[in-house]
C-alpha cells in the first residue's frame, strides 16, 4: 500500500457512535459547573450555591479505618464480587437502628458504586425498549440518563407546591398506569427540598400494586431532616419491599461523596438483577473502602447529628437574610437544597445567569430539573453561614425584590 493509499484509508477512517450514545441528555450538571469555572479563570470571587457537592471533609474515625485497612494484604486482591458481607450487614443494622426495617443482608441489599450508578442500572435491569418510566418533575436528571440507556420513555409526574411537591397519582393517566413498568421518587427532594410523610408511602404501595410499577426510592438526602424530623424512608411503608426498592448512599450522610458507596435495599429479586449486572462490569469496591464503609455505618453518629445541625444553622440564617432582601420562600424540611421562586419578569435560566454574571452567585436553574421547574432556583446550604449571608447581601444589592 502506497503512502497516498494510506492518507486516503486514514480520511475514510470513521468512529461508529451507537444511537443510544446519541440520545443521552444533555449532561445539566457539568454545563453549569462550566460557566461557574469561567467566572473564576476570569478572577471573580463566586459563592458557588450550585453545587450538591458536600463542602465539609469526611469524618476523621472513618478515613482512619481506610488507612489502616489499606494496609491489610486481603484487600489488595479482589474483592468478593458481590461485595464483603459485613458492609451488608452494617446497612441492614443501619436501616434497623434509624428506620425499623429489617433486611436480609444477602438477599436485599446491593453494593453500588455510589447511589447514581444504581439510579442508572435500574431501567437497564428491568425494562425493554418502549417500556414507560413515571418519572418526578422536577427531578434528578440522572433519572432520565438510566430511561435513555435503556432506550425507554418517560412520563412526567408534576411536583406542585400546591400539592407539598408530591406526585398526585389521581392525576396519572390510565395510559400510564397501563404502560409504566417503574417510577422514581426522591424524599428528601432534590430539587424541591420537601419531605414525604408515610401516608404518602403507603398509598404509594397501593398505586404500584394495583398497576403492576416497580417503585424505586431515591433516598440520598435520608439522614437530613429538620427541626426534629427523621425523614422517612419508602420501606418503612407496609409492602414496600414487595414492589419496590430504595437507594441509599453514604455521599451525603457521612460526606463521602468522593467514596462512591452506595446500596439498593429491597426486593429481593430486584436486588439479584443489579447483583447481577454488576457481575459482568464490576468487582466490587476496594476492600479497604468496604471497611471504612462500615466504620461510618456502625460507628459513633455524632458525626450525622452535627452534620444535620450545621445545615439546619445554615438554613436558618440562610432563611433570615433572604427574608431581609423580601426574597420569601418556604424553609426546607430536609436536604442541603433551598428551593427558591425566581422574580417576575425572568426565567429560571435568566436569573441565574443574571446572578452569576451580576453577583457572583451560581445558583442552579429549575428547568434543568424539568419544566414544572420553571419559576424556581436551586440554592445549596454548602457555604458557611457568612458565605451564605454575603450570597444574599450581594443579591439584594440588585434590588430585584423591593
Amino acid at each position: 500500500m502506497t503512502n497516498s493509499d494510506h492518507t486516503s484509508a486514514r480520511s475514510a477512517f470513521t468512529i461508529p457512535t451507537s444511537d443510544v450514545m446519541t440520545q443521552l441528555p444533555t449532561q445539566f450538571f457539568a454545563t453549569l459547573v462550566q460557566n461557574v469555572n469561567r467566572e473564576i479563570a476570569s478572577g471573580h470571587d463566586v459563592i458557588n450555591l450550585g453545587q450538591g457537592n458536600p463542602d465539609t471533609p469526611t469524618p476523621p474515625h472513618i478515613v482512619k479505618t481506610l488507612q489502616e485497612s489499606a494496609e491489610n494484604p486481603l484487600y489488595h486482591k479482589y474483592s468478593p464480587f458481590r461485595g464483603y458481607s459485613f458492609l451488608k450487614e452494617a446497612v441492614a443494622k443501619r436501616y434497623k437502628e434509624d428506620y425499623n426495617v429489617d433486611l436480609d443482608p444477602e438477599t436485599e441489599v446491593a453494593i453500588l458504586f455510589g447511589g447514581k450508578t444504581g439510579l442508572v442500572q435500574l431501567p437497564q435491569v428491568l425494562l425493554n425498549p418502549g417500556d414507560t418510566v413515571l418519572v418526578p418533575d422536577p427531578g434528578y436528571p440522572d433519572y432520565w440518563s438510566g430511561v435513555a440507556l435503556a432506550k425507554a420513555n418517560m412520563s412526567f409526574m408534576p411536583l406542585l407546591e400546591s400539592n407539598a411537591y408530591l406526585p398526585n397519582y389521581e392525576a396519572v393517566t390510565a395510559e400510564d398506569r397501563e404502560k409504566a413498568k417503574l417510577m422514581f421518587l426522591n424524599y428528601p427532594n432534590n430539587p424541591t427540598s420537601a419531605t414525604a410523610p408515610l401516608s404518602f408511602y403507603e398509598d404509594t404501595v397501593e398505586f404500584a400494586l394495583q398497576n403492576q410499577i416497580v417503585v424505586a426510592s431515591d433516598f440520598a438526602y435520608g439522614a437530613i431532616g429538620f427541626d426534629g424530623h427523621r425523614p422517612v424512608s419508602f420501606l418503612q411503608a407496609p409492602g414496600a419491599k414487595e414492589v419496590g426498592i430504595e437507594f441509599y448512599t453514604l455521599s451525603k450522610t457521612y460526606n463521602m461523596a468522593g467514596w462512591r458507596v452506595g446500596f439498593a435495599l429491597g426486593n429481593a429479586e430486584i436486588v439479584s438483577k443489579i447483583n447481577l449486572l454488576q457481575d459482568h462490569i464490576y468487582v466490587s469496591l476496594f476492600g479497604g473502602i468496604q471497611a471504612a464503609a462500615t466504620e461510618a455505618l456502625t460507628g459513633s453518629q455524632e458525626c450525622v447529628t452535627s452534620l444535620v445541625a450545621r445545615y439546619e444553622s445554615r438554613r436558618n440564617a440562610f432563611y433570615d437574610a433572604l427574608s431581609s432582601i423580601g426574597w420569601q420562600a418556604s424553609k426546607p424540611a430536609g436536604s442541603f437544597f433551598s428551593w427558591l421562586p425566581v422574580p417576575a419578569g425572568y426565567t429560571s435560566a435568566s436569573f441565574a445567569d443574571l446572578l452569576l454574571r451580576e453577583a457572583k452567585v451560581a445558583v442552579a436553574p429549575g428547568i434543568g430539573f424539568g419544566s414544572h421547574g420553571e419559576g424556581y432556583v436551586r440554592a445549596g446550604l454548602l457555604s458557611d453561614e457568612n458565605r451564605l449571608r454575603e450570597a444574599v447581601e450581594r443579591i439584594g444589592k440588585l434590588n430585584l425584590f423591593k
